[in-house]
């Protein structure tokens, strides 16, 4: 369940306070987790996939899927969920994803690879989600 939105941090000060320093990295300061580390990587839990930082629910379960690429992968948001905003660091361009309730970044997405009839991989960092199970 999302939390109240009154209650979001309003300063990246704020937000040390409430995450990890690994959660912080990865929510706030757009790092990534390595691959094959995080918790939610080869889970099949059915459940919500909830923003870590804010609680927005972000992913149905059955929208996960085994892209073998080292983090969780999901061919589908909740709608009005994550929002994209263009990603041109480290030499590339890339779609980077976002939390669109509190501005958290998640991952990227990457279309075309067809792994699903979606045609859409969300690529996310486990410590930018919390799986809430059903």
């Amino acid at each position: 369940m999302a939390t109240d939105e009154t209650t979001l941090p309003t300063t990246e000060d704020e937000w040390r306070i409430r995450l990890s320093p690994a959660e912080f990295r990865v929510l706030r300061e757009a790092g990534t987790e390595a691959p094959w580390t995080g918790e939610y990587v080869d889970t099949k839990t059915e459940g919500i996939y909830d923003c870590r930082a804010c609680g927005a629910e972000l992913y149905p379960s059955d929208t996960k899927f085994d892209s073998h690429c080292g983090w969780p992968s999901f061919d589908d948001a909740i709608p009005g969920a994550v929002k994209e905003i263009e990603d041109r660091s480290h030499g590339m361009v890339r779609v980077e994803i976002r939390c669109a309730r509190c501005d958290s970044h998640l991952g990227h997405v990457f279309r075309g690879e067809g792994f699903t009839a979606k045609n859409t991989r969300h690529c996310v960092n486990s410590l930018s989600i919390r799986l809430d199970p059903k």
